[in-house]
């Protein structure tokens, strides 16, 4: 597994149930915008939640 995951939102939140926007905001993602996140299970979780709005990256450290 890699130690970091970068993700950057592609699609919006717009028309999306209130717990999806829920998990984009705890993610702290904004449209076009990326994070990087250190990889952890509850990571993985909230990215799962959210995969059809987002493109997630790997990175190895």
């Amino acid at each position: 597994m890699s130690e970091t995951v970068t993700i950057t939102q592609v699609k919006s939140g717009i028309g999306s149930t209130e717990k999806i926007r829920a998990t984009l905001t705890g993610l702290g993602l904004k449209m076009q915008k990326s994070i990087t996140r250190k990889d952890t299970p509850e990571i993985r979780g909230m990215i799962r939640k959210v995969q059809h709005l987002v493109r997630v990256e790997e990175k190895q450290c």
